[in-house]
């Protein structure tokens, strides 16, 4: 029974070797699994640096940009305020011309008949300056004819007393 004893003892002992090493095995084998791990985490922790500060930069980036934007967005409201109010002063300009030309139709519908009448006075005046100026100007060719006659005596006289 010893022998059996000896004999449960070794192949307990070589099960115990055959399970150690397939531990051993199964060990070594998660050890590179877990080596070849931690290789691949510390490449992903590389690319995670470079991806965190790219994103940082990309973030200042962002904000100066939109920094930008903001600044230019309020020098653009202020030209856009002043064009709305260049187009209500335009628009006040043009309701006060229509006005100024609507009271100066209603004026002069108003004053149509004043208005002929001072055309006509208009032209009576006109046609008594223009006869008055023929008849001024009558005269004066007269007294020129006038005084070319006695001219032309006085010389015939001086002609016949030299003769």
């Amino acid at each position: 029974m010893i022998v059996i004893l000896y004999l449960s003892v070794a192949l307990i002992a070589i099960a115990f070797l055959v399970l150690v090493i397939f531990v051993s095995k199964t060990l070594n084998s998660v050890k590179d699994a877990v080596n070849q791990m931690t290789k691949t985490m510390d490449g992903l922790e590389g690319q995670l640096q470079g991806i965190t500060s790219e994103t940082t930069m990309l973030l200042h980036k962002t904000n100066a940009l939109a920094e930008d934007i903001q600044h230019k967005a309020e020098k653009l409201n202020s030209v856009v305020y002043a064009v709305e109010e260049v187009g209500t002063t335009i628009k006040s300009l043009n309701a006060s011309v229509r006005k100024v030309t609507n009271n100066v139709s209603n004026q002069l519908e108003q004053n149509q008949d004043k208005i002929s009448q001072a055309i006509q006075w208009g032209n009576v005046l006109k046609e008594i300056k223009d006869k008055w100026v023929q008849k001024k100007e009558k005269r004066k060719t007269e007294q020129l004819v006038k005084h070319a006659i006695e001219d032309e005596s006085h010389l015939r006289e001086v002609k016949r007393s030299r003769g």
